[in-house]
């Protein structure tokens, strides 16, 4: 049985990390990164079926592409704390001779990171074609994927979202971090995404919606987009977030999509957050 409230406890700790690491550097994406910390810590310690260390190839395991690559404070939180590397390096996030680039990166050679992400829209594309080798390497393992709301804006989305349903890719689930805020703005204002679920359908895709900070349904979402693979069909997860969730100041605004709060809005972040396995 799923033990919710560890899950918790380390999302907790998660969303200390995002907001000391952004305010660190005084600069990064601390928004999207708090919003998604749920799901992405439900993938790495419920969901996702790994193996010890780390190779490129990801042979007979579960693969996740981060193809919002910007909220990378999350995405190297849950990495370290899920043991690909020392939680004290988060203290290095976007200084000089960091691995912990602003986006990530392959060149740096860390460990949990397969692909450079950050130039929004190819995230999908890669997350098809890593699937599509499983497939042909008779590897029965699934891939997962992330986007942000505001990426479905990029065309090359929808290629590979045309493309996937057409081939049966049906062992990858996606999903979309639904909170309708991009950095300019509302995303109803800057270029509407319109109805993603009917769009997803139309493209052949198996649509699942799912509250994104709410660890207990994400969890029972995780398993039933599971249970749906290998029966033709990609699955889509859209989740729906609150940008900056977890610090009262920071939700439901695009104004913290890129921005470092300072000394005093990080003690106030901090209070919200309960330290749970260790500040690095």
């Amino acid at each position: 049985m799923t033990d919710i409230k560890k899950l918790e406890a380390i999302v907790s700790q998660v969303r200390r990390d995002i907001v000391r690491m952004v305010h660190g550097c005084q600069s990064g994406h601390p928004g999207g990164s708090l919003g998604c910390a749920d799901y992405v810590t439900a993938l790495y310690f419920n969901a996702m079926d790994r193996k010890e260390g780390f190779d490129m190839n990801g042979t007979n395991e579960d693969l996740f592409f981060l193809s919002n690559g910007h909220i990378s404070p999350l995405f190297y939180s849950v990495l370290a704390h899920a043991g690909y590397f020392d939680k004290a390096e988060l203290a290095t996030f976007r200084k000089l001779d960091s691995r912990l680039q602003g986006h990530p990166t392959t060149h740096e050679h860390l460990p949990g990171v397969r692909i450079a992400s950050g130039s929004l829209g190819q995230g999908m594309s890669v997350a098809v074609g890593a699937a599509l080798a499983k497939k042909l390497n008779g590897d029965n393992k699934l891939v997962y994927a992330l986007f942000g709301d505001g990426e479905l804006q990029e065309g090359q989305i929808w290629e590979a979202a045309m493309f996937a349903p057409h081939n049966q890719v049906d062992n990858l689930i996606c999903a979309v971090d639904y909170n309708g805020q991009q950095i300019d703005g509302p995303t109803s204002k800057v270029l509407s995404l319109g109805d993603l679920k009917g769009k997803f359908e139309a493209f052949g895709w198996t649509v699942i919606e799912s509250a994104g900070n709410d660890m207990a349904v994400l969890v029972e979402t995780l398993a039933h987009a599971k249970s749906l693979t290998g029966q033709g069909k990609p699955i889509m997860i859209l989740l729906k977030t609150d940008m900056g969730f977890g610090v009262d100041y920071m939700m439901g605004t695009h104004k913290w999509h890129g921005a470092a709060p300072n000394d005093a809005q990080l003690e106030a972040a901090l209070v919200q957050l309960e330290e749970t396995l260790g500040d690095y």
